[in-house]
């Protein structure tokens, strides 16, 4: 039998409790060894809840216990959870972990503590939710030079505009719903302002150059400033707003960034709507590949938990080897990222678009001003140019 503990007893914390006692019997099966939850680790009391009788509030229980082969870590940040996790590592006490606040911080120093002890530190839940998209980085996608991943990876935000298109309600309405329906916490700003997709397309241009991308380093811009305007031109273009946290390798060097995109009809994020989640990967030899699913959620994500924690029973004395070092890469300048882009400005100010290059005009029906799309250019191209153009708004074309 395989005794693990559970770090926390939220959403996620639950679920993975629940899974674990319902399903029994197929990890079992999967891994030829009965899992057993021995401990929860919270500083809350759950009177009536069965938890009650195997909650501790000590994790230097957990820690000194030997019978404790495996840590769950569910609790979120960098503080504690931290500190738990790399002792439990240093312990012997293999980790499985959703917290993408910790991997994308101390990822590559858990990494290498999990090899020279001979254990495993896995994170499947911290990327995708219940979407597979890191086992498949390390295991299934390893024979080509992947060149671009980009992905919708807040459900939070994509509900919300998801909502905004289809329903004609703006930002501030359909946040308020998004909370009232739990998909969006009281304070939202990790959400909406991108920094929650940021830590995750920071983790995923790690795993692929094998060096740590620091979040801090890529640009990121939220969805607090579209509007039904800027969807209505999107409308008229054929394309749908999305919040994309994009990585792409151009010339050998790899750029990141996180924003709000128009993406047209035949991309394959096009129609990835309300709370789903996807990931979309390229690479010369592969072609297009996209995973799609439940990017959060207590049993979606509570199911990646155990599935990672599944795998490390089944590897037990051995460490599987993911390819992330503690060195830093040096991300190319957003500057010289390049796109397209729809300019909004007032019907006044139309002359002034002569500083945008050639492109084209487009009318979504809106009084007193126009819409212009650009032609490919850099960040830093497009900020010399626009330097002089009082635009309303501009959003990227992916």
């Amino acid at each position: 039998m395989v005794k693990i503990a559970v770090l926390g007893y939220g959403t996620v914390g639950s679920g993975v409790v629940e899974i674990v006692n319902k399903n029994s019997d197929v990890l079992t099966r999967h891994t030829g060894e009965e899992i057993q939850v021995k401990y929860v680790l919270d500083l809350r009391e759950f009177p009536g809840d069965p938890v009650q009788e195997i909650l501790v509030h000590d994790f230097n229980i957990i820690l000194e216990d030997p019978e404790v082969r495996l840590v769950v870590e569910v609790m979120g940040g960098t503080g504690a959870a931290y500190e738990f996790v790399k002792k439990s590592l240093l312990a012997g006490k293999s980790v499985c972990t959703s917290n993408k606040a910790l991997v994308a911080k101390y990822g590559p120093e858990l990494i290498r503590i999990a090899r020279e002890k001979k254990i495993n530190f896995f994170y499947e839940a911290s990327v995708g939710g219940g979407i597979p998209i890191i086992r498949p980085l390390i295991n299934s996608l390893t024979a080509d030079r992947i060149d671009e991943i980009s992905g919708i990876l807040n459900g939070t935000t994509n509900y919300i505009l998801t909502k905004m298109t289809y329903e004609g309600q703006d930002f501030d309405t359909v946040l308020k719903e998004a909370q009232a329906l739990g998909y969006a916490e009281a304070n939202p700003e990790a959400d909406v302002e991108g920094y929650d997709a940021c830590r995750k397309i920071a983790i995923l241009s790690s795993m692929n150059c094998g060096k740590q991308v620091d979040f801090e380093d890529i640009y990121t811009e939220g969805i607090t400033k579209i509007t039904q305007a800027d969807i209505a031109y999107g409308k008229a273009m054929g394309c749908a707003v999305k919040l994309l946290a994009r990585s792409k390798v151009i010339d050998g060097q790899m750029y990141a960034m996180v924003a709000p995109f128009l993406i047209r009809k035949d991309h394959p994020l096009y129609n990835i709507n309300g709370v789903f989640n996807a990931v979309f990967v390229h690479g010369p030899a592969l072609g297009d590949v996209m995973f799609y699913g439940s990017g959060a959620g207590k049993l979606p994500t509570a199911a990646a938990v155990v599935a990672d924690v599944v795998e490390a029973v089944r590897h037990f004395g051995c460490n599987v080897l993911i390819d992330w070092s503690e060195e830093t890469y040096e991300l190319g300048s957003a500057d010289q990222f390049s796109c397209a882009y729809l300019v909004r400005v007032a019907e006044a100010d139309e002359e002034k678009l002569g500083a945008l290059g050639s492109g084209r005009k487009i009318d979504a029906g809106i009084d007193g001003e126009i819409g212009f799309i650009t032609e490919t250019m850099t960040e830093e191209e497009f900020a010399r140019r626009a330097a002089d153009v009082p635009y309303i708004s501009r959003i990227r074309i992916a």
